[in-house]
């Protein structure tokens, strides 16, 4: 029975990858401090004896007692919400938790996979983004922790591959959305759900024309399954919906899918290096992984939507 390591598996993303290589035949080993991922993502897993939660930060040291075929390295706050509050346990996840996870990687001889994000291409210059493209960063603004965290953890992987020979991957991830992402995540999509369902104003930061790009859960970890099983590639991958739509747009949307009353409301950027335009260029995982997105931003948002509705509503 093939063994994986996810770290941040209790979170948004972690846990529904979870679910996936349960479902492959995997025996799987979570580590999870907790401090954006909840129990509730994982508790329908208890019983599981193929399932191990193991509540630790993974910047401390790391044993893992057996084989292990292939770490997950999902672990890091990712909301804007979290480059604010978090800025500090950012940095040290994506440096030395990174550093711990590939040092566990190659203690086992396990392929390595890495949770990169988007945000590595900062406000970008070039559209739509290509994984040549080198990015537009601010290392000292308000994004800097998660963007340059980021960027440092792709460095730090592909080091450990040319120096030590451990196979790696690096998925860039663009916005994702769907069930499990915290109500309180500061992120676009649950702000806007959540304010449409309670009838609250919704908020939009600057003029709505920036642009996002919107992958559902289930086609996202279609794609790092894929990108995980494919051999002796170690370049990143850019997996995302290259939907692109203004965040107005979507606003609209959500407040229709949701039949909301709600208003839509205009507030000063949360930071001005915020994305202008975020768009993946997906050849690379068209051609290497046979994968495009399968279910459309309606589809996912009327599912996220019920999500949200069922939580609110519960006691």
């Amino acid at each position: 029975m093939p063994r994986a390591v996810v770290t941040g598996g209790a979170g948004f993303l972690g846990s529904h990858l979870v679910d996936r290589l349960l479902a492959e035949g995997y025996e799987v080993i979570v580590l999870d401090n907790l401090i954006t991922g909840s129990v509730e993502n994982i508790v329908h897993l208890a019983g599981n004896e193929r399932f191990r939660f193991i509540k630790q930060d993974v910047t401390e040291y790391l044993y893992i007692d057996g084989a292990v075929d292939i770490v997950f390295h999902f672990a890091s706050p990712a909301s804007p919400v979290d480059f604010v509050t978090k800025p500090i346990q950012i940095l040290k996840v994506n440096a030395l938790g990174t550093h711990k996870t590939l040092g566990l990687a190659k203690a086992k001889g396990a392929r390595y996979v890495l949770a990169s994000t988007s945000e590595v291409y900062g406000d970008p210059l070039v559209h739509p983004q290509t994984e040549d493209y080198t990015g537009n960063v601010n290392p000292v603004g308000v994004r800097g922790a998660y963007d340059e965290g980021k960027r440092f953890a792709e460095a730090m992987t592909i080091a450990y591959h040319r120096h030590h020979a451990l196979d790696t991957r690096i998925v860039r991830i663009f916005n994702t959305f769907g069930e499990r992402m915290r109500l309180d995540d500061g992120r676009m999509i649950p702000n806007f759900i959540g304010q449409a369902l309670r009838g609250e104003p919704i908020t939009v930061y600057g003029d709505g024309r920036q642009t996002r790009s919107l992958c559902y859960v289930s086609d996202l970890i279609e794609g790092i399954w894929r990108l995980a099983q494919l051999p002796d590639y170690h370049e990143p991958v850019n997996i995302g919906n290259p939907d692109e739509r203004t965040v107005i747009e979507i606003a609209q949307l959500i407040k229709s899918l949701a039949q909301s009353s709600s208003e839509i409301v205009f507030r000063p950027l949360f930071s001005p290096d915020e994305p202008r335009r975020r768009k993946p260029d997906i050849t690379r995982a068209r051609q290497l992984l046979g994968w495009e997105p399968q279910v459309s931003i309606e589809e996912g948002l009327r599912r996220t939507i019920d999500y949200f509705r069922a939580r609110l509503s519960s006691p």
